[in-house]
């Protein structure tokens, strides 16, 4: 299995302030590039916490006696960090989205390049896979995940077409999706719109969003004042999120004010919006929409 470089490695780790003896967590692990940097600035006494919900992963643990892996879903994270006898961190990194090698291994079905079975599943354990979203959800629910989580304008259209296709016979691969939804792929923008799909699918599945929202606020409390949140999100539904948490401290709304109009957040961001340069671009094309934020417990 190849797991393709780490993306925004240095600045993501730099971020996050290692403290030698401190104790981190790489909720995202796969291919264990992040992890193994932090480990790099760790002393004997410095421990590192990761998670991967992809078995997959676990073929890249690590041999060393301060690290654990975890092999759940970071929505979880509080909870077995507890088990392992922590309340808290000095800092946490997410690298958000899919792997390099969830994309590369055609059977798992997340790209657009391959004929594969509809799956879609990060935890290949869970039962909803993307066949079942496009066989069965209503036309509705369908049409208002791919304008949400896809962002399409033919939301509507699009969704009417599956659901006539599959009256008639199931869709079960993504070559036949593909063939199902031709006329809304134009030659110039296929490639675009067909990755808008995928992801809108992709995330209904692994419910990326709602798992996204409960990590971010299990994040309050569990690093410590001072201690580093550093998040990396690849489009702007996740970005959104990590922005408002760190902005508000809240998703939807505004923090409550007192007399004077002063409001309290968790965190204060730690320099500007940080995105790869042109050179890590061209060497990992995954890096393309990157996005790292980084901010520290107050």
């Amino acid at each position: 299995m190849e797991y393709h470089n780490p993306v925004l490695l240095k600045e993501s780790i730099d971020g996050l302030g290692i403290k030698p003896d401190g104790v981190y967590v790489d909720v995202t692990f796969g291919g264990g590039g992040h992890s193994r940097e932090i480990l790099k600035r760790l002393d004997k006494n410095g421990r590192l916490f990761a998670f991967d919900q992809d078995t997959d992963a676990l073929k890249n643990t690590i041999d060393d006696e301060r690290f654990v892996l975890i092999n759940e879903n970071f929505r979880f994270t509080k909870r077995f960090l507890r088990v392992n006898g922590y309340k808290k961190v000095d800092g946490i990194l997410a690298d958000l989205g899919v792997s390099s090698h969830q994309f590369d291994v055609a059977e798992r079905g997340f790209s657009t390049r391959f004929d594969a079975d509809l799956d879609m599943r990060m935890n290949q354990g869970n039962k909803k896979s993307a066949y079942d979203v496009i066989n069965y959800y209503e036309e509705g629910a369908l049409s208002d995940i791919l304008f949400q989580y896809g962002e399409l304008r033919s939301s509507r259209g699009i969704a009417s077409k599956i659901v006539k296709a599959r009256s008639e016979h199931k869709i079960n691969t993504s070559f036949q999706l593909k063939e199902v939804l031709s006329q809304f792929l134009p030659k110039a923008k296929e490639h675009k719109i067909l990755a808008q799909i995928f992801q809108a699918v992709r995330i209904e599945v692994n419910e990326e969003l709602e798992v996204l929202k409960e990590f971010l606020l299990q994040t309050v409390d569990l690093i410590n004042e001072g201690g580093k949140l550093s998040v990396i999100s690849y489009h702007s539904l996740e970005d959104r999120l990590v922005k408002r948490l760190i902005q508000n401290g809240m998703f939807e709304g505004e923090p409550e004010r007192d007399f004077y109009g002063n409001f309290t957040v968790p965190f204060k961001k730690d320099g500007k919006l940080i995105i790869p340069n042109k050179e890590e671009i061209k060497l990992n094309n995954r890096a393309r929409s990157a996005k790292l934020r980084i901010a520290f417990r107050i």
